[in-house]
């Protein structure tokens, strides 16, 4: 199968900086189409397997990013949904349409053999389209955006106009669908609804614009740095709170609590919190992620007062649904997406970007491909 050499940032140790190096792609196999990569937001998920903290990823070397829209190069034999020259997003992932959770409607828990193939970093046989010195190298969930090109199923290309700014569009594949998606898929906020949203990086503040998008009336947005509360204002909050002690100060605004809480920190502590900031018969949303060892302690008797503690993958989304929904919403002026963009940052500049991330100083990196 041809090849052809590009630039991709490496993981090679955890722990340890990116390498921007030299990398084999392969053409794309049948089912499968090559994109050039425009655009890949810096995402928390990232930062847990740079740091070894992940579960999808076990082998090293490694191409991390999966946050990511761009331009399809080529194809392989049999797809057509997309041709070269199409302008896409890349969803974090590609729904077989064929297993149980995908008949039942739940897409996001899809179990097709490429699916669970990508989670890992490999296609269906095990194999990879990706090498460096002859060594085999994973995409991270089958993506790995921090490149120049990735090769992906065909089902995870959602094509959209080629007027709209892919440096922009890129944000809605995980940050925007995993936060507007938790309000809308998830916890399905109605109107007039009172909301506590733990926690305004990238993800938490898509979940407060999900909330005005809901209709939402009563929006506390909680955080430990006051710029992102700042922000979280920008995005439709309706109060800000300093994080800690969130029952109580919570109570101050909204008597019995909150409707609906979601904690995107992912910090155990945090939702324990949120879930107590809720009335009787409240809804809790685990948004962010927690170490795969974290464990969760709650008073039993909270829960037994009809309240809800949930989960969410990715806002629950279906790619080729939700996406182009997100893309209509900002294209229209209901969703914003240039707010998320704190800087734009060549290859070269991957680590600073993880480093500004990892600081909590900018809502979103990018980095940005001519």
């Amino acid at each position: 199968m041809a090849s052809t050499v590009m630039r991709a940032a490496l993981l090679r140790k955890f722990g340890a900086p990116l390498q921007v190096a030299e990398v084999e792609v392969q053409a794309p196999a049948a089912g499968e189409v090559q994109v050039a990569v425009a655009a890949s937001g810096v995402c928390g998920s990232d930062l847990k397997a740079l740091d070894g903290k992940s579960p999808v990823v076990s082998h090293l070397p490694c191409v991390l990013g999966h946050e990511s829209a761009g331009v399809v190069e080529e194809v392989g034999p049999g797809v057509t949904a997309v041709r070269p020259g199409d302008h896409v997003i890349v969803a974090m992932n590609g729904p077989c349409g064929r297993c149980r959770e995908c008949a039942r409607g739940r897409a996001h828990l899809c179990s097709g053999p490429a699916r669970l193939a990508a989670i890992t970093g490999t296609m269906p046989d095990g194999s990879t389209r990706l090498s460096a010195g002859g060594q085999a190298v994973r995409p991270y969930i089958g993506i790995g955006a921090f490149a120049e090109k990735v090769v992906v199923a065909e089902a995870m290309c959602v094509k959209v106009a080629k007027d709209a700014p892919l440096d922009l569009l890129a944000l809605t594949a995980c940050s925007v669908v995993t936060g507007v998606g938790a309000v809308l898929n998830t916890a399905r906020v109605e109107p007039g609804a009172s909301v506590l949203v733990a926690g305004c990086g990238g993800v938490g503040l898509n979940v407060v614009q999900g909330a005005a998008l809901a209709g939402a009336t009563t929006i506390i947005a909680a955080d430990v740095v006051d710029a992102k509360l700042k922000l979280a204002e920008e995005f439709g909050a309706t109060h800000t709170l300093p994080a800690g002690d969130l029952p109580r100060r919570v109570g101050g605004i909204v008597r019995g609590g909150v409707d609906y809480a979601f904690d995107a920190t992912g910090v155990p502590q945090v939702l324990t919190e949120a879930f107590a900031a809720t009335r009787p018969g409240g809804t809790t949303v685990m948004v962010g992620s927690p170490a795969a060892d974290a464990e969760l302690r709650l008073p039993a008797g909270r829960l037994f007062a009809s309240r809800r503690l949930m989960g969410t993958q990715g806002g629950d989304a279906v790619p080729a649904r939700d996406l182009p929904l997100l893309v209509d919403l900002y294209r229209r002026g209901r969703l914003n997406l240039a707010g998320l963009v704190s800087e734009r940052v060549p290859l070269e500049e991957i680590n600073e970007a993880v480093a500004h991330v990892r600081s909590g100083a900018v809502a979103r990196s990018v980095v940005v491909f001519e």
